[in-house]
């Protein structure tokens, strides 16, 4: 079993305490690797490491082609390894090997050479219009990096939610201490064994693990960090906002969703059933955008439903190293016991369980759970309101669009959608009155590094990905440079003077 370090000022390094925890396979329930659990101490090393090397200049002042230039050796330093990261999120992580191998990692190259790229392009400096008034003077807008920023990622995607964090912050001339997630850091203290070979100056990437509970107070109210993103439910986020306030940090936060799929009556329902259920069971139904509201027209209902359930049962759940397996186990015991209690909640409140609602009999360890369909789901009901972060699916009828469209904004959260039709440009009318971050029609849970990605209402605040991703890392200085040189010009002088 293999013993990690954090990545602390360069150098690789124990716990101050020395204390260590393992880390456990939510498929066989076995540990794997043993993480340091990092302490307040260690969370100011890596914060005081940070600022000393923001403030020296040695990433912060590099020109954008150079920073860009070492990030792109640690992308090919990850194309290099991408099996063995892929094998590793498996374990770690519980996502099928197939997942892992297609998407997860693949995903990450990606998404880091197109925010690198993207990040290497943004002019510093931005004209404004001619001003004449009061007189004649030049005015432009300089873009800085914010300076020490602090990125919390979660457990569902584990190195694809480094990589969000750590491209744009460094890009864009900032220092970062990472924390991942405690149940799965591994491809994160992966990751910055790459970026130790990549000539990344001493405190520019930090990685720290150990649990919120111990870093999170520090990580968040440190004077020194000046930026702090998080990727998390909401309640989490509540709590990282409280802390950030008293010392006014900007926050970028990717919270919880409880997102609405919208079949209209013309739908291709071979695209639509399928699409439906990728976005509700894609990996164990753990993505904080997964469409776990399908709001359905009472004219096709039956027929919706009888093809849901027929192509439910070609979901396998097993073993995530098998290739066969499509999916994989939650994350812990105490999300699968979180998850059957909602089951239990949809029972008690009227809802019928008529797909799965149970754990696989077949499997005799690890925290698997059959994928779930309820229907006689109101929205009012409990399933259908809170976030349950596993593969449960509320199945609500309507009798007309408006009336889904009410029902899909009728939340607290607002981060992702679907429309399912062969009308587009109706598609895109609907999309525009979806209170919500992303919408997709006819499709489900494709992210573009190009694009922004984040939420409404208690889905979030800011934005991750594409141009409003990155200027999130960046501070908007305005310059004003009169032209009038001469003291006789400059008459709004005379309002404090009476010569």
């Amino acid at each position: 079993m293999e013993k990690y370090q954090m990545f602390i000022d360069g150098k690789f390094v124990d716990a101050s305490t020395g204390e260590t925890r393992p880390t456990y396979n939510p498929a066989t329930e076995e540990p794997i690797a043993e993480i340091p659990v990092g302490t307040e101490a260690d969370a100011k090393m890596a914060i005081e490491a940070a600022r000393k090397s923001f403030d020296s200049g040695v990433w912060s002042s590099m020109r954008p082609k150079e920073r860009a230039a070492r990030l792109m050796k640690a992308i090919s330093l990850i194309e290099e390894k991408e099996g063995e990261l892929a094998l590793l999120e498996t374990m770690d992580a519980g996502a099928t090997i197939r997942k892992t191998t297609l998407q997860d990692i693949p995903y990450s190259i990606e998404h880091f050479k197109n925010i690198v790229e993207m990040g290497e392009r943004i002019p510093e400096y931005e004209p404004l219009p001619w001003i004449e008034f009061p007189t004649v003077s030049w005015n432009f807008v300089n873009r800085e990096p914010l300076g020490v920023c602090v990125g919390i990622i979660p457990w569902n995607f584990p190195m694809l939610m480094a990589v969000w964090k750590t491209a744009p912050a460094l890009i864009m001339g900032n220092s970062l201490v990472l924390k991942p997630a405690t149940p799965t850091p591994l491809t994160a203290l992966e990751l910055a064994k790459i970026m130790a070979q990549c000539d990344i100056p001493p405190g520019v990437f930090n990685v720290l693990t150990g649990p919120g509970s111990k870093l999170g107070n520090e990580l968040c109210t440190n004077p020194m960090v000046d930026k702090i993103g998080l990727t998390g439910s909401t309640q989490t986020g509540r709590q990282v906002m409280r802390l950030a306030s008293d010392t006014v940090k900007k926050v970028t936060l990717e919270l919880g969703g409880k997102s609405p799929t919208i079949i209209l009556e013309d739908a291709d329902l071979e695209v639509a059933v399928d699409g439906a259920l990728f976005g509700s069971f894609f990996h164990a139904g753990q993505v904080c955008e997964s469409g776990t509201r399908c709001f359905v027209p009472s004219s096709i209902y039956d027929e919706f439903m009888n093809r849901m359930k027929e192509r439910v049962t070609k979901i396998h759940v097993g073993d995530p190293m098998d290739i066969e397996t499509t999916m994989g186990p939650v994350i812990s015991e105490t999300q699968l016991k979180t998850i059957l209690k909602y089951i239990e909640i949809g029972k008690k409140e009227g809802a019928q369980c008529t797909v799965g609602g149970k754990q696989p009999a077949h499997l005799k360890k690890g925290y698997f759970i059959e994928p779930t369909i309820f229907e006689g789901v109101t929205n009012d009901m409990t399933i259908a309101r809170e976030e349950i972060f596993g593969p449960v699916l509320s199945v609500i009828k309507y009798d007309s669009v408006d009336e889904a469209i009410s029902m899909a904004n009728d939340s607290i959260y607002g981060l992702g959608g679907s429309i399912f039709t062969r009308d587009i440009p109706y598609a895109i009318q609907i999309a525009k009155r979806l209170r919500t971050g992303t919408v997709w029609i006819n499709d489900y849970h494709l992210l573009n590094a190009k694009a922004p990605f984040g939420g409404y209402k208690q889905s979030g605040v800011g934005r991750e990905l594409g141009l409003h991703g990155l200027l999130e890392f960046t501070h908007t200085k305005h310059i004003h440079v009169d032209l009038g040189l001469d003291r006789s010009q400059k008459f709004w002088f005379d309002f404090l003077f009476n010569d």
